[in-house]
């Protein structure tokens, strides 16, 4: 039985006159039970996150965080095509995004978080 902590992290900041809060909550998976673990970032203060770029990371302790993809209005960019299998995105509703990886192995014990980008 292995149990991959899998750390989700929160940020907020200024936009202008508005205020963007990401929220995400930390799970662990017990890998004897799953081999799929699933996170959200839950927005407020964006009006329609289906209109967004959502970026999501990897942070491995004593590197720099790794952007994995980020997905858009109309779709997922990885930023390696290896990990096309790996890890997955989606929106729900106005306000949530949905962060998924599959097959969890002990490489997979990382933080791992939002970001939202507005240009």
């Amino acid at each position: 039985m292995l149990l991959l902590p899998l750390l989700a992290l929160a940020a907020a900041w200024s936009y202008g006159q508005a205020q963007v809060l990401l929220k995400q909550r930390e799970i662990s998976i017990n890998r004897g039970h799953k081999t799929t673990a699933s996170m959200d970032c839950i927005a407020k203060g964006i009006p329609d996150l289906q209109y967004a770029n959502v970026h999501w990371y990897r942070h491995v302790p004593a590197k720099a965080p790794e952007q994995i993809l980020y997905i858009g209005p109309s779709a997922v960019s990885y930023d390696d095509n290896s990990y096309r299998n790996k890890y997955s995105s989606s929106k729900k509703g106005t306000n949530v995004c949905t962060f998924t990886i599959n097959d969890i192995n002990s490489n997979d014990v990382d933080s791992y978080y939002c970001a939202y980008w507005h240009f």
